[in-house]
């Protein structure tokens, strides 16, 4: 069901960058930025991280600063947004691997603390896997910085359309949208999960800094809605709008939709 929020206080604080390259820099300064704070007050960094195309430049650059400039990871507990059900971790197309090949291995990060939901197990354990995935979390106080990316229909993490925005880590349907653009990747649209477990909108409303980098005039058109348009749960990405600690991270060619 459609549903949604009226809000007198919007804010929707933008950052636009000429090119991909710079709006990537943006967001790695911001988590190292972050990561360093906390290493001197001896205190974890707690990151939600994303996987796709987006993130890529983004990890690329906390990767040189790790070689070049001598940030550790030691400090850093992950928590990734979502996984496809059923997949198993060394998949090529699971995101376990994706994080492995984008970041973990080219840093210092303790394997023990990084946490993607792992779905290679039966449907009937998933609901009792999903709480204590989410208990986790608010067991360290949440996300100290949630990045995310979004989908052509406006979804974050695995988020759907008509996601409630009381939602919880859980399992989900995919969108026949979600699944056409990972066609690509998979092969072919069978080989797609129907499935996946995500991380709620409540969850990553709680946050305390939330950065959402779209990139491309592929998310244009989406990006309009999600920032312009009226928040509801048929553009998950809209309830951001209401979040004083979100921000929106575009390059040029995603902005090239907005409307002042």
């Amino acid at each position: 069901m459609k549903k949604n929020i009226q809000t007198t206080s919007t804010h929707k604080k933008l950052n636009l960058f000429q090119d991909a390259e710079a709006a990537s820099l943006f967001v790695a300064h911001q988590i190292a930025e972050l990561i360093r704070e906390k290493e001197k007050q001896a205190k974890p960094a707690v990151l939600g991280l994303a996987t796709g195309n987006t993130p890529k430049g983004v990890y690329q650059e906390l990767i040189r600063l790790h070689r070049n400039e001598g940030l550790s990871f030691k400090n850093v507990i992950s928590f990734n947004l979502d996984e496809y059900y059923p997949i198993l971790p060394d998949d090529q197309q699971s995101y376990t691997y994706f994080m492995r090949q984008y970041l973990f291995k080219h840093v210092d990060i303790k394997p023990e603390q990084t946490h993607i939901p792992h779905t290679d197990f039966s449907e009937e354990g998933i609901a009792q896997y999903c709480q204590d995935y989410e208990d986790k979390i608010q067991s360290l106080g949440g996300m100290d910085f949630q990045l995310l990316g979004i989908g052509r229909n406006g979804h974050i993490g695995f988020n759907e359309p008509g996601s409630d925005f009381e939602s919880k880590t859980r399992l989900v349907n995919l969108d026949s949208l979600t699944r056409e653009d990972a066609k690509a990747a998979f092969g072919s649209l069978d080989k797609v999960p129907e499935k996946a477990i995500s991380v709620g909108v409540q969850t990553i409303s709680k946050a305390k800094k939330i950065l959402l980098l779209a990139l491309g005039e592929r998310k244009s058109e989406i990006m309009q809605q999600a920032i312009n348009g009226e928040i509801t749960t048929e553009v998950p990405a809209s309830f951001l709008q209401s979040l004083s600690q979100a921000e929106f991270v575009l390059d040029a060619s995603a902005a090239r939709g907005l409307s002042s």
